[in-house]
């Protein structure tokens, strides 16, 4: 018999009637990505009555769409951010070390193919290493020509000068944002997804709470707070406006959104253990070739974007662009199609009051935190590396804002996330396809739930669907195929394929809608087919 102890359950109905029966949060967070997550449990793991509401899932946003880096930002040395990259460096180590069975170290090699490239890339890094200090993952080395062929086996063999290898961080972002919310549960946080904030609640010129909706009763429910922080990335701009239009004065847009999009094909591309870096393509972007979970992640581009899409589509040119010049630095080239998944994602730049927001790649990605006359606190920016320390960030504007009583902070930096095993080290490497493993110290429990010998496809089970619904707030079909396992994002088609079946097993569980159909028509945007 199994000794593994059960996870906290998720029970919508216990959720609502949870969030209906609390006369006062001391603090909610209005957006469940990576920022709001973070302030959520950072919050309760400081002892503070937290509520977090999420419009639809936990990282359905950007989110869950990143390039699955933790990273202290290279580029962002290139720019002279000093203090950028060592506060992502540290956040760095803290998080691998804090969930390492979905964040774990990862080397990166840099081809280079003019004879200047190599000193000049390695000298660099050796700065990058040097900022990390203690917090270093491992030291660059410059690598000959036959050196950079035998780590990566399929890197354009012409021209071939020799290369740098360095080393940062890869990720699940999804399954991340999950185990944020999960952790943030078990210290008494009360989190529910697909729950819109409808309005905010202000007496005497302060904000005092909101009025929020479950979608899928279309109940409404006041709920009160010391303080509200919105945390809603790239829409941080309609609370602030309905904010500022209570006030009786409107305020500047702060979020210039960026587009950046991925392309995902398979692991025969790129057969290695190590990431593809290209400091500068033609346009003078980064491209990376990453392996992961069985796969290769091509990407990303920095596109501006003047709408905030849900699901934003990948633009002609920027698939055309990353095929183009991925097909530059490997053996072979892939074309549309090898594309087993593609999706785009929207970045919060913060943009200067003075600035168009046109020329994105030029806008920093630090992060913001204001406080408005009515004490709503407002965070955007920032990227996943740093979220811990965003959180910290927003906290700190709290008690100055005198919304909540000083707490000492700090209580993250060793706070190991659910399902870190008990070791403290991952027994698997994030470059596997997904399994059992992906659940650290968990996966021996999912093995005891109905269904845990029936595969649907490689790496997932009936057991893990069903651990979705009871443990992880999966409510769709979608939840499960693209945030709790991250089909969708692998092989768009093959999850199509899985859906219906998903389907009838959320069906048994949850008793509800799970949004099937919606579900195939995203699973057609991913695979790049036309959606009628």
């Amino acid at each position: 018999m199994s000794t593994a102890a059960a996870p906290l359950s998720v029970h919508r109905t216990d959720l609502l009637a949870r969030l209906g029966a609390t006369p006062v949060f001391d603090l909610v967070v209005v957006g469940g990505g990576a920022t709001g997550l973070g302030v959520a449990l950072d919050a309760a793991a400081r002892g503070f009555k937290v509520a977090l509401l999420e419009a639809m899932d936990f990282a359905k946003g950007t989110s869950s769409r990143a390039t699955k880096l933790v990273h202290g930002g290279v580029r962002y040395l290139a720019q002279g951010n000093i203090s950028l990259v060592r506060e992502a460096l540290h956040e760095r180590t803290t998080l691998l070390n804090n969930a390492p069975h979905i964040a774990q170290p990862l080397a990166f090699v840099m081809p280079s193919y003019k004879m200047l490239d190599t000193p000049f890339y390695g000298i660099g890094l050796k700065m990058y290493d040097a900022l990390a200090g203690k917090a270093g993952l491992g030291s660059t080395q410059f690598l000959s020509a036959g050196a950079t062929r035998r780590l990566l086996p399929t890197v354009q063999d012409k021209g071939l000068k020799g290369g740098v290898k360095y080393w940062d961080g890869q990720f699940d972002d999804a399954r991340l944002a999950i185990a944020l919310a999960r952790t943030a549960a078990a210290k008494g946080a009360l989190l529910v997804n697909y729950c819109p904030v409808m309005e905010l609640i202000q007496e005497e010129g302060r904000v005092a709470g909101v009025v929020c909706k479950d979608a899928e009763s279309g109940q409404r429910y006041t709920v009160r707070a010391r303080c509200v922080v919105n945390a809603t990335g790239p829409w941080v701009d309609h609370l602030r406006q309905q904010d500022a239009e209570m006030m009786g004065k409107p305020v500047k847009p702060m979020v210039a959104p960026s587009q950046g999009v991925h392309l995902v094909v398979d692991r025969d591309f790129l057969p290695s253990d190590h990431a593809l870096l290209v400091p500068k393509t033609a346009d003078g972007r980064v491209l990376f070739a990453v392996p992961w979970l069985g796969k290769v992640i091509l990407g990303t581009t920095d596109t501006p974007r003047h709408d905030l899409a849900r699901e934003p589509r990948p633009f002609d040119e920027e698939l055309k662009f990353i095929l183009s010049e991925a097909g530059k630095y490997l053996s072979r080239a892939p074309t549309m199609a090898d594309v087993r998944s593609m999706w785009a994602g929207l970045r919060p730049l913060v943009k200067p009051q003075d600035d168009d927001g046109e020329n994105t790649k030029g806008i920093s990605r630090e992060h913001t935190v204001l406080t408005s006359k009515s004490g709503m606190v407002t965070v955007t920016g920032g990227k996943w590396t740093t979220y811990r320390a965003m959180a910290e960030d927003v906290l700190d504007a709290c008690f100055d804002a005198q919304r909540l009583p000083h707490k000492p902070g700090g209580v993250t930096v060793k706070l190991p996330l659910v399902g870190t095993p008990a070791s403290g080290r991952a027994q698997h490497s994030m470059h596997m396809a997904q399994g059992m493993h992906s659940y650290g110290s968990e996966a021996e429990f999912v093995a005891t739930l109905p269904g845990a010998d029936v595969w649907l496809a490689n790496g997932l089970s009936e057991a893990m669907v069903r651990f979705a619904a009871r443990y992880e707030y999966a409510r769709t079909v979608e939840d499960v195929l693209a945030r709790r396992s991250r089909l969708l994002f692998l092989d768009a088609r093959l999850a199509a394929k899985l859906a219906p079946r998903v389907a009838e097993i959320l069906q048994e569980e949850l008793g509800s809608d799970t949004a099937l159909t919606a579900f195939l028509v995203l699973a057609q945007q991913y695979a790049g087919e036309k959606v009628a």
